[in-house]
C-alpha cells in the first residue's frame, strides 16, 4: 500500500539513498533539508498526507530532537524513525521516549531501512485499526473515522454530521453492502449520545411471529414459552440510538406498532399492563424503493412519512471509485495482520482489476473478495491472479492469450485465394546479453493438421514447451519471459500435463 513519507535530512547523498528506498517499496517521497522545513511541512496544509518520517537527529540549527518535541505532543500516531551516527544506549532510550518508533545507526543499510519502514507502519495500521474498533464498540465512531475519500462520501458525510446535531428521526437508503450500518454508527459517535447503547435490528431476519417481542418485549408468561420477562430492542436502546435495518421488510401489523412507539415514545411490551417510557434516536436503513411499496401497499404511507423525515442517500461503490483503493488497502493491513502474511499492498495488474470491476456487492463484496486474496496470496504483493473470481466475473482472463494470425473477411461471392499456412509466433529473438539457441521447433501453427484453428489450450502448450525448452527448464525465467507468475506456470504446466527436463 503506497504511503507517503517524509524524509528529513541536511544531508542531500543520505536523502537521496533513502528516497531510493522509499520509491522502491512504491512509496511516495517528500524531502526537507532541516528542522525548520521539517516542522512547516509536518504543520502545513499536506500535513495530513504523511504517513511516517523518517528523521535525522543531527542537524544544524533545529535537530530531529526538536522537531519530534513540537511534532509528537500534536500528534502522536505519526511514526517518526530517527536517524544518527552514535547508537548509544541512553541515545536510544531518550529517543523512544521522545516518539521514536525506530531507531537506525548511520550508515544504514538498505534492508534494514526497508524492515524499519515495513514495521513502522504496519504498526501504524494496526494502531488505527484497534482504534477503529474501539469507537466502533463504545458507539464513539465518527466520519472521520470512516474511509471516504471520494467526493460523494464526503457529501454524505457532511449530511450526516448535520443530522447528528439534532434527534431527528434518519432514513438511509442505498444498495445492500454499502455501508448504511457504518453511517448510522457514525451519525451516533457525533451526536450527543455517542457512547450510549447502539442496538440494531435487521428487520428482514426476523420470524414474523417474533417481531412483537424482540422490538417491544414481553413479560413472563405472556405466551408459550415465554418463562422469563424479556426486554426488547426499543428498551435496550434507551438513551442512545436503535437502528432497523431492511425495515421495508417490516410486517404491515408491526408497522403500525412501530408507528404508535414513535409517536407516543412509549412501547407496549407483549403481555404488559402499562406501556414503558423510552427515550430513543431512531435511524432506519432500507436497500428498497419505499415510495414504490407505498404505492404496492405493502408499507404505511404514514409510517414512511414518520421515517423519512432526513434522508441520507449512500452511493454504490460503483459511483465511488476513488474509495477502491483506499478500502483495499485498509482490508489487506487488516487481513494481512489476521492470517499474519508479510503482504505489503498490490500490484498494478490487480489494481486496475479492482477499479474497473463494478462491484454489485459494493464494500461487502470487496472486503471479501481482499480477504481471500491475502489467503491465497504466497508473496509480498496481492496479483491479478489472487482475485479469480473478481476476474471471472469482470470477464478477465489471468494474462492474454497469444495472438491468432490476422484473417482477412473474405467478400461474398469472391474467390479467396489458397495460402500457405503462415506461423502464429516467429521464434524466439536472441536478445543481445544471451547466446542464440539452435534447434528450436519453428513450426507453431494457428492450424492443425487438418487445416482448422487449434484450441487456444493446444497453443498454450505449444509456447509453454518452447519456452520450457529454449530456457532449459529455469522455470523463473520461463514464467518471466511469458509474463505469468510462477505458480500460473506450475499449475499450468500440471493441467497440461508437459513433462519438465532440466
Amino acid at each position: 500500500m503506497a504511503k507517503t513519507i517524509l524524509i528529513v535530512d541536511d544531508d542531500p547523498a543520505q536523502t537521496r539513498l533513502i528516497s531510493a528506498v522509499v520509491e522502491r517499496d512504491g512509496h511516495r517521497v517528500m524531502t526537507a533539508g532541516g528542522g525548520n522545513e521539517a516542522i512547516a511541512t509536518l504543520e502545513g496544509a499536506r500535513a495530513g498526507e504523511i504517513d511516517l518520517v523518517v528523521l535525522d537527529l543531527v542537524m544544524p540549527e533545529i535537530d530531529g530532537w526538536a522537531v519530534m518535541e513540537r511534532v509528537h505532543p500534536a500528534r502522536p500516531e505519526l511514526p517518526f524513525i530517527v536517524l544518527t551516527g552514535h547508537g548509544g544506549i541512553d541515545t536510544v532510550v531518550k529517543a523512544m521516549q521522545a516518539g521514536a518508533r525506530d531507531f537506525v545507526v548511520k550508515p544504514a543499510s538498505p534492508e534494514r531501512l526497508q524492515v524499519s519502514i515495513a514495521n513502522a507502519l504496519k504498526l501504524e495500521a494496526l494502531g488505527k485499526e484497534i482504534t477503529r474498533l474501539k469507537k466502533h464498540s463504545t458507539g464513539q465512531l465518527t466520519f472521520g473515522d470512516l474511509i471516504a475519500e471520494s467526493p460523494a462520501m464526503r457529501k454524505v458525510g457532511k449530511i450526516g454530521e448535520r443530522a447528528a446535531q439534532s434527534n431527528i428521526p434518519i432514513l438511509i437508503e442505498g444498495e445492500s453492502g454499502v455501508g448504511k450500518e457504518m453511517i448510522a454508527r457514525a451519525i451516533q459517535g457525533s451526536s450527543d449520545r455517542a457512547g450510549r447503547p447502539f442496538v440494531t435490528v435487521n428487520c428482514g431476519a426476523i420470524p414474523e411471529n417474533l417481531v412483537e417481542s424482540i422490538l417491544f418485549g414481553h413479560e413472563k408468561g405472556a405466551f408459550t414459552g415465554a418463562t422469563e420477562k424479556h426486554a426488547g430492542k426499543f428498551q435496550e436502546a434507551h438513551g442512545g440510538t436503535l437502528f432497523l435495518d431492511e425495515i421495508g421488510e417490516l410486517p404491515l401489523d408491526m408497522q403500525v406498532k412501530l408507528l404508535r412507539a414513535l409517536q407516543e415514545g412509549e412501547v407496549d411490551p407483549v403481555g404488559a399492563k402499562k406501556p414503558v417510557k423510552v427515550d430513543i434516536r431512531l435511524i432506519s436503513a432500507t436497500n428498497r424503493d419505499l415510495i414504490q411499496a407505498v404505492q404496492d401497499g405493502t408499507f404505511r404511507e404514514d409510517l414512511y412519512y414518520r421515517l423519512n423525515v432526513f434522508p441520507v442517500a449512500v452511493p454504490p461503490l460503483r459511483e465511488r471509485r476513488e474509495d477502491i483503493m483506499p478500502l483495499s488497502d485498509h482490508f489487506i493491513a487488516r487481513f494481512a495482520a489476521e492470517e499474519g502474511k508479510p503482504i505489503r499492498g498490490m500490484d498494478a495488474d490487480a489494481r486496475a482489476l479492482l477499479e474497473g470491476f463494478a462491484w454489485p456487492g459494493n464494500v461487502r463484496q470487496l472486503e471479501n473478495a481482499v480477504f481471500r486474496a491475502v489467503v491465497l496470496c504466497d508473496g509480498d504483493m496481492l496479483t491479478f491472479e489472487d482475485f479469480p473470481q473478481i476476474a471471472s466475473l469482470a470477464g478477465a482472463q489471468a494474462r492474454p492469450k497469444p495472438r491468432l494470425p490476422d484473417i482477412q473477411p473474405a467478400v461474398l461471392g469472391a474467390a479467396v485465394p489458397a495460402q500457405a499456412p503462415q506461423p502464429a509466433f516467429a521464434s524466439a529473438p536472441a536478445y543481445a546479453d544471451e547466446p542464440a539457441y539452435e534447434g528450436l521447433p519453428s513450426d507453431i501453427t494457428a492450424l492443425d493438421e487438418t487445416g482448422n484453428l487449434k484450441k487456444l489450450e493446444d497453443m498454450e502448450a505449444d509456447m509453454i514447451r518452447l519456452a520450457i525448452e529454449k530456457y532449459e527448464g529455469h522455470m523463473s525465467e520461463v514464467a518471466r519471459r511469458l509474463g505469468i507468475g510462477r505458480s500460473t506456470l506450475y499449475r499450468k504446466v500440471r493441467d497440461l500435463g508437459i513433462e519438465v527436463r532440466a
